[in-house]
Formats: structure tokens, sequence, C-alpha cells
């Protein structure tokens, strides 16, 4: 997997490419996150267009980084989810837990 960084604003945006497997990108989404909180990073949208599949451990990391987040005071925000994706955050509940959006601009404006 890939994480390339973006910033829009406040609003720190990782473009995330490849899938999301256990012991292919969950550590390295993991350390990445981890690496932003301590540069004081507190908005932060995980860009979810070019991943085409998250295993249940990928899950598992995306919840671990939203947890990381709010705990430090911030928001972690999901964009662009796949229809795979959005049945897998639907059957284990975590639909609503996240916010989720379908367009960039949106969920740039949500941080306001």
């Amino acid at each position: 997997m890939n994480i390339s960084e973006r910033q829009i604003e406040d609003v720190t945006i990782l473009d995330l490419e490849g899938k999301i497997l256990l012991g292919d990108g969950d550590v390295q989404l993991k350390q990445y996150v981890a690496d932003l909180i301590a540069r004081g990073v507190r908005r932060v949208l995980l860009n979810c267009k070019d991943v085409p599949y998250m295993d249940s451990s990928g899950l598992g990391e995306v919840v671990r980084c939203y947890t990381a987040v709010k705990r430090a005071g911030g928001e972690l925000k999901l964009v662009n989810l796949s229809k795979r994706l959005v049945y897998l955050l639907t059957i284990t509940k975590l639909i609503t837990v996240f916010e989720t959006f379908d367009s960039e601009e949106a969920a740039i404006r949500s941080f306001k």
C-alpha cells in the first residue's frame, strides 16, 4: 500500500492506494497516523478512492487510527469509499462510528 499526504486548509488528507491487509498496509497506516499525531495534526481525512479491498485486520487498523486521533483531541473521517468498503462498514456497524463522505469538498467542509 502507498500513502501520500496532502494539505487543504487545516485538513491533512492521506491518499491511500492499494489493499489494506494483515501485513500489507495495516502497520504502515498505523505508523503514518502516529507520526501525524506526533506532529500535532488533528484533522485527518482518509481518501479511500484507490483502496480496492480491506480485510478485517485493515479495518481494525482504521479503527485504531480513528481512536488514536480522537484521543489526541482530533477527528478522522473517510471519503470516497467503494461499495465494498461501505458494505464492510455497514455489516460491522462501524458505519455509525465513522463520518463518511462521497466528495472531498464535503468532507473538508465538515471539519469546520
